[in-house]
């Protein structure tokens, strides 16, 4: 009996010990304001801090050590938008109320309990009764309130469908080479979601924080993490789009690309050798297939990661560049964030300097193993010391000619989650449990800065595979090793896959970013076979920002390696691409200025259709186009979805369809289904070898006019193109207008010029759909010429001193062409 009781006693010591570690929202005991802050004090010596970003967006931190962080946050950049000095705070019997002029936060006495509502009452978000704050043994989380028609977007660049209810995602970037269509954890991490409640949530912790999205329960939704601060912010919407531009305020602005990142790019695994780089840059010039950027995989350099050409790789690799160069090609290179041990000399001084993270158990470099180079020393961007000394090394390079880096494996790779040895590294600004998560960003950090600092006002180029929340700031990024590794003819599903991904990651403020056209992984031995997944592959890539073609090893992915007929059909693909420039710079413009990505899911712009929030497999390209990739195997119809309004077959501008319905769309191989909302203009050019090879390129407006009496706009954004002059808002914009009237369409010009930007003298034109042959066209107050087709299409390139006009009956579209000027243009278009 003595026995018993004792091993019941130790169960009960056990329990009590486990429970005493266990903490939960009890009663406030006091509060006081500081600011724009109100600290709450409850009990169990738990803190609550609330402050006032501004009026849509609060800031909460739980706390039992007062406030205290290892270091500034890694993503946010001002959590003081708005000042107010003056918090409103009223004090009821049980409860707090806390006034924004947007938002009531509400603030429950016993026991603490937080609801967000906005200015007319309506509930936001609440907490799921004491559990605003948990803390169970050593997981700290928060549970909210879950409603049974509660929707939830975001986390960045994750698999799986839109809409994340149900589910259950980690923050832990992992090297998941050909992952799974629903794998989780991927490669970076963006503890940042949105709900159709109207408003979003940013989780400011680098651990290995956990979303739960009702798997657990339909009662409430949790996030949490093992270690760090609870700190999280409310932004309020309540639309979609003002939630993304809040949090872009809080975390930064994305960095416009260089013009030409936004063409068309070539990759291999094994491009590694001067010789190819210069084949693979003649065929395309040769076969009239436009190019802008070719890569150099990591077998490059001499070592890992001395940033020296592959003597026996490269011949005279300064004279390559230049070569290229004149070509039109900028040639891209990779980056890995380690020292190869092999690489004797660089390791050495690294070591010596201390620049390595470290092994906790013995106080020596950690001794990381890596896929390729033998085991390395990883660098610790996290010491401040390591800026310089990396810079100094990537600029030889840039030096040389190189355009820009790709920063590869940078989660690190190899430090998933059941490698849990490398928890035992160390890094100078904390243990690698905290800094994983944000390894990479810290890394695409320095990378950045370095390049500014070395090249002033020059824009970088940097793409990655790692990151966190805040990434846009310094780098885009990529989708990492897609595709099907055990059978490269499977991999329609991964393809279909990638679609939702990439608007999940713009959903999370990466907005520059491409698959890898092909996917990465697998063995392309029947290239007959390949070819039709290659080509749907393209045709989706083409509609990405950065649009790669990349494969591993030595499997060729170029478009005429797949054959004549795929050669043609990517060829008319990449084309398109070059022919929407204006309108895709033109929305990077507006990526940069508000956060919105250029792949946007099309809940964005009609957030009130409840089929909306399901369409995972279409978006919008901007907000004109809708982009609806085949994805299936031998397909001959695609079922597409068509939000409210008319929407115009882009391929066949006679075909128009009604909005608000599905619709069965007939393709071929050939056929990339694009729509266009009527009411809407986009600006073209004619298709060039690479951005920047004809100057002074002319630029067409095509409009799809509006119904009677309404417009149709577009406002053209256009600078330099390499700088970082657009920082300072050194640009020009033209702003075109079509008014639809009973007889005639009415188009108005007017350019802007902003802090000195000068607009380039070239041609402009207009091409307007329209059903009949116009009697005449009035530019200015002046009748102007009418001209044949073919006449008007040659002479795009040569300056009029005339405007003049054409028909083209066949396509049923008018064309105008006219010499650009800076002074308001009025056309009227008499039917």
């Amino acid at each position: 009996m003595k026995k018993i009781f004792l091993i019941f006693l130790t169960l009960l010591l056990f329990i009590a010990g486990v429970y005493a570690n266990n903490f939960y929202l009890g009663k406030i005991l006091t509060y006081h304001k500081r600011g724009s802050e109100v600290i709450f004090k409850c009990e169990d010596s738990i803190q609550v801090l609330v402050k006032i970003v501004s009026p849509g967006m609060i800031k909460l931190w739980y706390t039992q050590n007062n406030f205290k962080q290892n270091h500034p946050s890694f993503t946010v950049i001002n959590d003081s938008i708005e000042k107010n000095e003056n918090l409103n705070i009223l004090e009821q019997s049980d409860h707090f109320e806390i006034y924004t002029g947007e938002l009531i936060i509400r603030i429950q006495k016993d026991p603490f309990q937080v609801t967000f509502l906005d200015k007319y009452q309506k509930k936001l978000l609440a907490d799921y009764q004491n559990k605003g704050y948990v803390k169970e043994a050593d997981f700290q989380k928060t549970c909210k309130l879950l409603r049974p028609d509660e929707q939830f977007f975001g986390l960045g660049e994750k698999n799986g469908s839109l809409n994340r209810r149900g589910h259950i995602f980690k923050m832990w970037n992992s090297d998941k080479p050909c992952y799974d269509v629903n794998e989780d954890p991927l490669y970076k991490s963006i503890p940042f979601f949105i709900s159709n409640y109207g408003y979003g949530i940013f989780f400011d912790n680098t651990y290995k924080s956990e979303f739960d999205f009702g798997a657990e329960t339909n009662e409430f939704f949790s996030f949490g993490s093992p270690g760090g601060e609870m700190i999280y912010y409310f932004i309020y919407g309540p639309s979609y789009k003002k939630i993304i531009e809040r949090y872009t305020q809080l975390t930064g602005k994305p960095i416009m690309p260089p013009k030409w990142a936004l063409g068309f790019s070539q990759s291999r695994g094994l491009y590694t050798n001067e010789k190819l780089a210069r084949e693979v840059a003649s065929e395309f010039r040769k076969r009239q297939i436009p190019c802008d950027v070719i890569y150099q995989d990591i077998g490059w350099t001499e070592y890992l990661q001395n940033f020296n050409w592959r003597k026996e790789n490269y011949q005279n690799p300064r004279q390559m560049l230049g070569d290229l160069s004149a070509q039109g090609f900028k040639v891209i290179v990779s980056q890995d964030p380690v020292i190869s041990q092999n690489n004797i000399v660089q390791w050495k001084e690294a070591d010596s300097l201390k620049f390595f993270a470290i092994d906790q158990r013995t106080g020596k470099t950690y001794n990381m193993p890596w896929p390729w180079g033998g085991n390395c020393g990883i660098v610790d961007f996290t010491n401040p010391e390591v800026a310089d000394w990396w810079g100094n090394y990537q600029q030889k390079v840039i030096n040389d000619g190189v355009r820009g880096f790709w920063t590869d494996m940078g989660e690190p790779a190899w430090c998933n989650e059941e490698e849990t040895d490398r928890l035992n590294i160390q890094h100078y600004m904390g243990n690698h449990a905290e800094i994983h998560n944000v390894y990479g960003l810290l890394w695409d950090k320095i990378v950045t800065e370095q390049f500014e600092k070395h090249n002033p006002n020059q824009r970088v180029f940097q793409m990655t595979r790692a990151g966190f929340a805040g990434l846009q700031r310094y780098t885009f990024g990529w989708s990492g090793d897609s595709g099907n590794g055990d059978n490269v003819l499977l991999g329609w599903n991964k393809l279909a896959a990638q679609i939702p991904l990439a608007q999940s990651a713009g959903l999370g403020l990466i907005p520059f970013w491409t698959t890898d056209i092909s996917g990465y992984c697998g063995d392309i031995n029947d290239r007959e076979a390949m070819a039709e997944l290659y080509i749907r592959w393209m045709q989706f890539g083409i509609f990405n920002p950065l649009s790669r073609a990349h494969h591993e090893g030595n499997n060729a992915v170029e478009p005429w390696s797949f054959g004549p007929l795929a050669e043609k059909i990517c060829r008319e693909a990449i084309s398109l691409k070059y022919k929407l420039h204006p309108y895709i710079y033109t929305y990077a413009r507006e990526a940069y200025d508000t956060g919105l990505p250029l792949i946007r899911a099309i809940f964005l712009e009609y957030p009130d259709d409840p089929v909306s929030s399901q369409l995972n497999d279409q978006f919008l390209f901007g907000k004109e186009l809708l982009v609806a990739p085949v994805i299936e195997k031998n397909a001959t119809q695609r079922k597409i979805y068509l939000p409210e309004g008319e929407w115009i077959d882009y391929n066949h501008p006679t075909n128009i369809f009604e909005g608000k319905q599905w619709i069965s769309y007939p393709v071929t191989l050939e056929t990339i289904p694009v729509f266009v909302k009527r009411g809407s203009i986009v600006p073209e050019m004619p298709v060039q070898q690479y951005i920047g090879e004809i100057k002074n390129i002319p630029v067409w407006f095509n409009i799809y006019p509006a119904a009677e009496g309404k417009i149709a706009s577009f406002r053209l954004y256009e600078d330099d193109g390499e700088t970082n002059n657009y920082k300072r808002d050194i640009y020009g914009t033209t702003s075109i207008q079509c008014l639809t009237q009973n007889n005639a369409f009415e188009i108005s010009i007017i350019s802007e010029n902003r802090n000195g930007w000068k607009n380039i003298e070239r041609n402009e034109g207009i091409k307007i759909n329209m059903k009949n042959s116009p009697k005449n066209v009035m530019f200015n107050g002046e009748k102007i010429k009418l001209m044949k087709i073919k006449d008007l299409s040659n002479d795009w390139y040569q300056f009029s001193e005339k405007p003049i006009w054409s028909w083209d009956k066949t396509n049923q579209t008018l064309w105008i062409k006219f010499k650009r000027d800076n002074l308001p243009t009025k056309i009227i278009i008499n039917q």
